[in-house]
């Protein structure tokens, strides 16, 4: 199995709330939903929140091949739940949360599930690709964001304006004709996209943080069938790079209006052998 990782936090003075592992025939990656240095009702954090469930759905995941995805991600939410649920406030509204992307190979096809807002992509042996990717979080966004894409990017105003839109978005988090994200309730899980596709028609799988599909969806510098060129001749080191590159040649969000200059960005490339 190989399989390469890159993560950057936002900044160099900020801690990184992606996490992303693997291990022999499966793989995970979860973007934390951090809200700013605002209070979450958790003592311990976005990253600790991400780092756990994460870790636990990967054994969940390898040592029950057979339990469907949704099931092992319902499983592990509530062992972290029970983890802090004496300590913490989960009833809080903008308690920790976490995209969920998951893959596993096995029995000749590969089982995935994406939670959220963050991406699989899939490239086949004839040189095509595919993404798989929870819009629902984006279609909330764009009903919301109009005053926050209006500002310059880590103005004051900006600032306010993305505050209330959070808040917006909290309101509407896991509940029908919002979006749905692993949080405090294992029943979130019932709501992922989940699929399986023969193992034999890929070249490779990859797990991206929408901090690092920015290139593809926000930027608009690259497609997919590129992006997957440039993880397949120079790894994510190198996605994550075109990243960055574009987010501090618009610092203001002038050219791309969006919430953050700068994300955790992550990619976990996986190649089929």
């Amino acid at each position: 199995m190989r399989v390469a990782i890159a993560s950057l936090p936002a900044g160099p003075d900020r801690e990184n709330e992606d996490f992303a592992a693997a291990a022999s025939g499966a793989a995970v990656l979860l973007d934390g939903a951090g809200v700013g240095g605002a209070e979450t009702g958790c003592t311990h954090g976005v990253a600790w929140f991400s780092s756990t469930l994460g870790g636990l759905l990967l054994r969940s995941i390898t040592r029950h091949p057979a339990r469907p995805l949704a099931d092992c991600l319902a499983d592990s939410i509530a062992v972290v739940r029970s983890l802090h649920e004496d300590s913490c406030d989960l009833a809080y509204r903008a308690s920790p949360t976490s995209t969920v992307v998951c893959a596993r190979s096995g029995g000749g096809t590969l089982e995935y599930l994406v939670l959220g807002d963050s991406s699989l992509l899939l490239a086949d042996r004839g040189g095509g690709t595919s993404v798989v990717t929870d819009r629902r979080l984006d279609d909330v966004g764009r009903r919301l964001r109009g005053p926050v894409d209006a500002l310059p990017t880590g103005s004051p105003e900006h600032a306010a304006a993305l505050a209330d839109y959070r808040d917006a978005l909290t309101g509407l988090r896991n509940r029908p004709g919002g979006f749905w994200i692993a949080g405090p309730d294992p029943r979130a899980a019932e709501h992922s996209l989940t699929g399986v596709v023969p193992l034999d028609s890929l070249a490779s799988v990859t797990l991206l943080s929408d901090g690092a599909t920015r290139l593809v969806d926000r930027f608009e510098l690259a497609d997919w069938r590129e992006a997957s060129a440039v993880l397949g001749s120079s790894g994510p080191d190198e996605l994550v790079r075109r990243v960055r590159e574009a987010e501090d040649g618009d610092p203001d969000g002038r050219r791309w209006p969006r919430g953050k200059a700068r994300d955790d960005a992550t990619v976990l490339h996986w190649v089929l052998p």
